[in-house]
């Protein structure tokens, strides 16, 4: 059986000393953005003096806004965020009370 799973809009921006990234989920509920929020939180960034992130529900959207010093160091942290994103989104598939997102 194939899944598909569509995360949302993607915006990426290249300043002169940074670059900046903003991903925007909608889960359809508070609730599901709020439990996959709380999931994503404990994840601190590996190198904090690199990248930096910043996520908020509101809606039942979930939004993250990424920065990072090289367009290197963004891409391996929003590769890594979005792997764990997609994980917790499976699970309230799998799991919720028959929600399908």
């Amino acid at each position: 059986m194939e899944q598909k799973l569509i995360l949302g809009r993607v915006k990426i921006q290249i300043q002169t000393s940074y670059v900046d990234s903003d991903l925007e989920v909608d889960f359809g509920s508070e609730e599901n953005a709020s439990i996959v929020y709380a999931a994503l939180a404990v994840d601190k960034e590996l190198q904090p003096d690199k990248v930096k992130r910043l996520m908020t529900v509101s809606d039942g959207k979930l939004s993250v806004h990424f920065e990072a010093i090289e367009a290197r160091f963004l891409r391996a942290s929003f590769s890594a965020f979005v792997d764990v994103l997609t994980l917790a989104t499976k699970t309230i598939e799998d799991f919720g009370q028959g929600m399908k997102l």
